[in-house]
């Protein structure tokens, strides 16, 4: 892979917001130099407890070299409409989740590249082995994860600064994964909010009922739960250990009880089209 020697400028928008501050905590361990801005007051408490200064917009962004939308993916397209027209020529635009990519709410102009990347978190099946590595459950502090991100010019020089600056904000990273914004966004809402985020909180549901419905004591039910739930992953997900027989009957049974016929159509392209209007509060995407 190639790598990085050149100075780089880079501007954050929304430093204090939830993934901000994340994006701000590791931002100012690097040999980066970063401008830092935030519009409401209470971010901008935030970010100076962090020892930092705040920099207007229009002042963080006129050199930048990589400019950070750290802001919710609703008004992105507005900021982007705002932002993006003042940037220098070969600036790279980094949104953090690929939502508002795919729903062509960015605003578009040549001259300039535009990044999305998102992490993937810590694997569940990571081998922590710090105090700090367990308690780092969504990445960005101790705990290595991966990031999949998407570039869609192919521009080699661009997409080595653009992980140069995403293996910063995320670190620790093992790696970066390279797909397009449509692959991105199958991904991510569709596979891991879609389809595991649901999963989790109807085995939180799940828990609830075994306990306040059936009556079984909430910590034996917790225990048998979370025991299980580890070794279904690794039997589904690594192949580990088969499941039996009799697991099988009462797998498919869930399966029949629970899951309808035609769930896979959440991949289809209208599908995905559907949820990221929704998420975004339109009436449709626009590509």
């Amino acid at each position: 892979m190639t790598t990085l020697t050149r100075p780089t400028t880079v501007a954050l928008i929304g430093a204090g917001g939830k993934m901000g501050m994340r994006v701000s905590n590791n931002l100012k361990k690097s040999d980066f130099t970063v401008f830092y801005s935030e519009a409401s007051p209470a971010g901008q408490e935030r970010v100076r407890g962090l020892g930092l200064d705040i920099t207007p917009t229009d002042e963080a962004i006129v050199d930048a070299d990589v400019v950070i939308l750290a802001v919710p993916d609703v008004v992105l397209g507005a900021v982007s409409e705002d932002v993006v027209p003042k940037l220098k020529d070969g600036a790279i635009v980094l949104t953090l989740d690929p939502a508002a990519a795919y729903a062509g709410l960015l605003f578009a102009r040549d001259g300039i590249e535009y990044v999305c990347a998102h992490p993937c978190h810590p694997s569940v099946f990571l081998e922590r082995r710090t105090d700090e590595e367990y308690a780092d459950t969504f990445g960005g502090i101790a705990a290595p994860q991966e990031v999949v991100a998407a570039i869609e010019s192919g521009d080699e020089t661009a997409r080595v600064l653009a992980e140069s600056v995403i293996s910063t904000i995320y670190a620790p990273v093992i790696q970066v994964h390279w797909v397009t914004v449509k692959q991105l966004a199958v991904l991510e809402p569709t596979l891991v909010e879609t389809i595991a985020c649901m999963i989790g909180e109807l085995l939180q549901e799940a828990l609830d009922e075994t306990v306040n419905t059936v009556g079984v004591p909430y910590e034996a039910a917790r225990a048998m739960l979370w025991g299980h739930v580890g070794i279904a992953l690794t039997n589904a997900l690594r192949g580990s250990n088969p499941f039996s027989d009799a697991c099988h009957i009462a797998m498919d049974y869930g399966r029949e009880s629970i899951i309808k016929d035609d769930w896979k159509k959440i991949f289809d392209d209208s599908e995905l089209d559907y949820v990221i209007a929704r998420m975004l509060k339109i009436d449709a995407v626009k590509r």
